[in-house]
């Protein structure tokens, strides 16, 4: 019996290799959320209800395929994985559980011309999506996660400085790195003073560009609902978009958690039509967010796609009237909010403090920031 990280776990997902998982934590949040993948085959029996015995489960276990059981936290599955070990079968356990898929970040290379490389970092547990881009010697870091050693470490393999870290907005779904990222490094960090924080920061308000070595950082807009009223895109050398919860590959923001659905669909509706709609076809988007990373990741494996492609599959995003666009924005506003999401935005506001294990609590789940599929 051996523990797999949760970095193995994506290995084998990326390769196609034939998983089948037993999840033992109760069947609402495996309903909820769960290690997803094409090659994945699940049965979901909560602990409680083996913890007598692992024989209800034993014929429906397969013996031509990896097996792994999974828990929230790693000790339920520890104890049922010893469990199954006895009765002669082979089976891993999920190291840390849950806890540890939720944190697992990987880098992919996005783009590199003779200015610029871009990489983005891939939260696979969570559908967050963070960005790294340098030039020379120097590093942006735009939408960190609160992992910041796995920064600066990148960094460092790298062989650069990060220098200038960008929030898009006060994130609803995870806590930002942000803010500590720019004091461990020194940083200059940038965020929208609409947004509410209570700490130091860079107003992007009075940077509407960003330039350093050989990167000119546009501020898009001002106002860019997704899920705040200070939202906003960054636009890298006419090149790149980085639409934080604006644009995504499948859909728009949404723009109902501040309770104003059709007051902030206004102001979406303005900055797609009147903003985006002046941005070339052949821009690489790059989101904040993902929903369906099978469905969303492409053939040189990152999550985005071109503006022109994107602009085909979401007919919302042109010849629409105000009226049309806020009501198909407005009805395709989901009720099923990110868990917890009022605490989360306070903490990246400043206004609450939470602990390592806090914020870990926090965070358990799915991203349900990505909402407005296309169809």
């Amino acid at each position: 019996m051996q523990a797999i990280t949760a970095q193995e776990i994506n290995q084998l997902i990326v390769d196609k290799e034939p998983l089948f998982i037993l999840d033992v934590r109760n069947e609402e949040d495996f309903k909820d959320w769960k290690i997803e993948g094409e090659n994945i085959e699940y049965l979901n029996v909560p602990y409680f209800d083996l913890i007598d015995g692992v024989e209800p489960v034993l014929d429906k276990i397969p013996n031509d395929k990896k097996v792994l059981v999974v828990c929230a936290k790693e000790g339920s599955s520890l104890m049922i994985a010893e469990m199954l070990t006895e009765k002669g079968l082979e089976v891993s356990y999920l190291k840390d559980g849950m806890k540890s898929w939720s944190e697992y970040l990987y880098p992919t290379k996005v783009y590199e011309d003779e200015d610029v490389t871009v990489h983005q970092l891939i939260r696979v547990g969570k559908g967050c999506l963070s960005y790294f881009v340098t030039s020379g010697g120097e590093a942006l870091v735009v939408d960190p996660s609160r992992f910041i050693d796995q920064y600066t470490a990148f960094a460092e393999a790298q062989g650069v400085k990060i220098t200038h870290i960008v929030d898009s907005h006060l994130h609803a779904d995870h806590i930002t790195g942000g803010r500590e990222l720019a004091e461990k490094t020194g940083a200059k960090y940038y965020l929208m003073k609409s947004e509410g924080a209570v700490f130091d920061f860079e107003p992007l308000e009075q940077h509407d560009k960003i330039e350093f070595a050989n990167i000119k950082l546009e501020v898009l807009a001002v106002k860019t609902p997704g899920h705040t009223p200070g939202s906003v895109s960054f636009f890298v050398n006419q090149k790149l978009l980085f639409s934080g919860d604006t644009i995504f590959v499948s859909g728009l923001g949404r723009p109902d958690l501040g309770g104003k659905a059709r007051e902030w669909a206004v102001d979406l509706y303005e900055t797609i039509y009147s903003k985006v709609s002046q941005i070339a076809d052949d821009v690489i988007v790059l989101p904040g967010h993902y929903a369906d990373f099978h469905g969303e990741i492409n053939d040189q494996g990152y999550i985005g796609n071109t503006l022109g492609n994107i602009r085909k599959v979401n007919d919302i995003m042109a010849g629409k009237s105000v009226d049309e666009f806020v009501e198909h924005v407005a009805a395709s506003a989901s009720t099923d909010t990110p868990p917890n999401f009022e605490d989360i935005v306070a903490i990246n506001r400043g206004v609450k403090e939470a602990t390592i294990e806090e914020q870990q609590e926090l965070e358990i789940g799915p991203n349900r920031c990505a909402v407005h599929h296309s169809h």
